[in-house]
């Protein structure tokens, strides 16, 4: 008997900084959210208008989100997503695309 397969949507680093992107959007738009962010992250908005598509900034937003699951999941609500979708834009981010550590 064959074993099911783990099928998991392969992800680009455009698409992953893409949701990034779109998480960064939705915590800006929340002035809780994003001053939540801003001091559990130690950046100012001054650093985070200067550095928002960074590679280090985008991952900080996505692992922001995944640490609140009720944020994670307001937010894949509204941006239309998987909440895993985020889980594997962290993996892609980090440089980690075939998921392991």
């Amino acid at each position: 008997m064959r074993r099911p397969q783990k099928q998991r949507a392969s992800l680009t680093i455009e698409s992953a900084e893409t949701v990034a992107a779109q998480a960064l959007a939705f915590l800006a738009s929340e002035e809780a959210h994003l001053s939540r962010f801003l001091a559990l992250t130690g950046l100012d908005l001054a650093r985070l208008r200067a550095e928002a598509g960074s590679r280090e900034v985008l991952r900080a937003v996505l692992d922001h989100l995944a640490s609140d699951e009720s944020l994670l999941l307001t937010f894949a609500a509204n941006a239309k997503l998987a909440p895993e979708a985020v889980a594997r834009a962290q993996i892609v981010l980090r440089g980690e695309e075939n998921g392991e550590s």
